[in-house]
């Protein structure tokens, strides 16, 4: 029996595997989350290839902190594991089948996928804001299966060729930067813009390039961690300023801010999501200036008073992103490469280590699995 209270036995009837479309190919399988810390490489049969689906062997699948939340905890804010569920939603890889109403992508082509696949019919969609979709289906946001397998089949209109000059690896990484790109968008960041980024995870390194890559001139970093504030600065901030977990030390900290932002903070990033960090974002932004609620480290935080205009913008995931990813990635105006620190096999074993390392922090901002 897993920690999270679903037996191997009972998964076995939901995902016994076949070979696909009745093909003689090896078995499809995938890292199914049975409970809490309980992974399991089983077979996943796959759907029907619709008409305008592609069939894709995944090549390159990177673990979100998302991705950790369920594995730590079956939940990440209000999305819970209530049933076994293929885990995974950054990916990249090699189509091998197409629908017969595909008609811009062919078996060979390397496309990175956009894990999202909304309804396309309710006003949000309508609106372009389909990342609001109250209908989405998302890789490995329950109770949707995720990609961290061989082969999924996704619609073709969700997968993007890669320029021949970036890797697969740097196409799953497109999913994380469309956070950062999304957050860049929503608070029109330009260059004229003075940003303070608040943690410098993932999220939050990749916001950091995705700032600089929208122009703004000058960027600080803020974080707990030394490690990952050296990491910042080699990605190009201009500055970092190690803080605590302590609120009482937020008027210090912001005072060490504005010092270095002597123009003062135009745009705030909170990218981790707790009290102490949004009042601190608060307090460093400047009047009628913007603070953009990117990560979601609690499922409610209090807000201090603001009496000087500053608007609080939130974002979901990301919206008609990855053309620009792809964009920057060809043209070397972004470089995800750095962040990718660690890297596993698809074997049982690894995919244990894997997700064990990426829960640990410290020096691990992105692992990526290489199947």
């Amino acid at each position: 029996m897993g920690k999270g209270g679903m037996s191997d036995g009972d998964h076995a009837d939901r995902c016994c595997g076949e070979a696909i479309n009745g093909d003689v190919q090896q078995e499809n399988m995938a890292a199914w989350l049975l409970g809490v810390k309980n992974l399991k490489i089983q077979p996943y049969k796959l759907p029907n290839l619709g008409p305008h689906d592609v069939r894709v062997r995944l090549k390159a699948v990177g673990i979100c902190g998302s991705d950790v939340h369920h594995f730590k905890n079956m939940r990440c804010v209000d999305f819970i594991v209530k049933e076994p569920m293929v885990i995974g939603h950054e990916c990249a890889g090699i189509i091998e089948e197409v629908g017969s109403e595909v008609e811009d992508l062919v078996p060979g082509d390397r496309v990175a996928l956009e894990p999202g696949i909304s309804c396309k019919r309710c006003n949000l969609c309508k609106q372009g804001r389909y990342n609001l979709c109250r209908k989405m289906k998302f890789f490995g946001s329950p109770p949707n299966n995720g990609c961290l397998a061989n082969q999924v089949v996704h619609p073709g209109d969700l997968c993007f060729k890669l320029p021949d000059n970036v890797s697969l690896e740097e196409g799953a990484m497109c999913e994380p930067l469309s956070v950062g790109i999304h957050a860049c968008r929503r608070a029109n960041v330009c260059q004229e813009t003075n940003v303070l980024v608040v943690g410098a995870g993932p999220i939050g390194l990749v916001t950091l390039l995705a700032a600089r890559a929208f122009g703004a001139p000058r960027i600080v970093i803020a974080d707990v961690n030394h490690e990952r504030l050296l990491i910042a600065k080699s990605l190009g901030a201009d500055a970092v300023v190690k803080v605590s977990t302590n609120i009482e030390d937020v008027a210090e900290e912001v005072a060490k801010i504005q010092k270095v932002l002597e123009n003062g903070v135009d745009v705030t990033f909170d990218c981790a999501g707790f009290n102490k960090t949004i009042t601190t974002a608060l307090s460093a932004t400047r009047p009628g200036g913007k603070v953009c609620l990117v990560g979601m480290g609690q499922r409610e935080m209090t807000l201090p008073l603001a009496t000087r205009e500053i608007d609080v913008i939130g974002i979901f995931r990301y919206q008609n992103t990855w053309p620009l990813c792809l964009e920057f990635l060809r043209s070397g105006k972004i470089d995800v490469k750095p962040l990718i620190t660690h890297r596993f096999g698809f074997s049982q074993k690894e995919v244990e280590e894997a997700f064990e390392t990426s829960a640990r922090g410290g020096n691990a901002i992105k692992v990526m699995f290489n199947l």
